[in-house]
């Protein structure tokens, strides 16, 4: 029960996080340049603070000995630092779509639905390409465990980011 509450507040937070970047284009453009340079500390902090709680959680569920963990969390890390450049683009492309809902064209729809595409073959690429990786080091039991883990996050996390983004007018 602990595990599942930390991983609903991961996943709030995570949603809290997307969410804010889908509301970012209703703000009025000089209020996003003053709040900016605080805003972007703000949220290196609490990137940083979901990394680690993400880490923990992952840690908490792994059940890794210590010769494991030792071969494990490197390429963990390195796994951590490419998804979070896809949820970069994740972040950008809801973000376009949010300043771009009210306009809509099919232009930009296809442009937005493109990069939906290349967003979800880029996972798709990086889960692929860490396979033999995290098979290197750790049993295969755990290294689907581990995957099981992701996945949950994920869908966690996609289910709730669909709730909140309405459909194309």
């Amino acid at each position: 029960m602990k595990a599942k509450n930390k991983i609903l507040l991961v996943l709030t937070v995570l949603t809290a996080l997307i969410g804010l970047a889908f509301n970012a284009g209703a703000q009025d453009a000089a209020a996003q340049n003053a709040a900016a340079q605080d805003d972007s500390s703000s949220m290196q902090v609490l990137v940083e603070k979901l990394r680690a709680d993400k880490k923990l959680l992952v840690s908490e569920n792994m059940q890794l000995s210590e010769e494991e963990a030792k071969a494990f969390w490197p390429v963990y890390t390195a796994y951590q630092d490419e998804m979070i450049a896809i949820q970069k683009r994740s972040v950008k492309m809801i973000k376009d779509y949010s300043d771009a809902y009210s306009n809509m064209t099919s232009d930009i729809a296809k442009k937005l639905l493109d990069e939906m595409i290349s967003i979800d073959s880029s996972l798709l690429k990086l889960r692929q390409d860490y396979l033999p990786k995290f098979r290197k080091v750790l049993p295969e039991s755990k290294v689907a465990r581990y995957y099981q883990i992701e996945n949950k996050i994920r869908a966690s996390t996609n289910y709730d980011l669909a709730a909140g983004i309405p459909l194309i007018k």
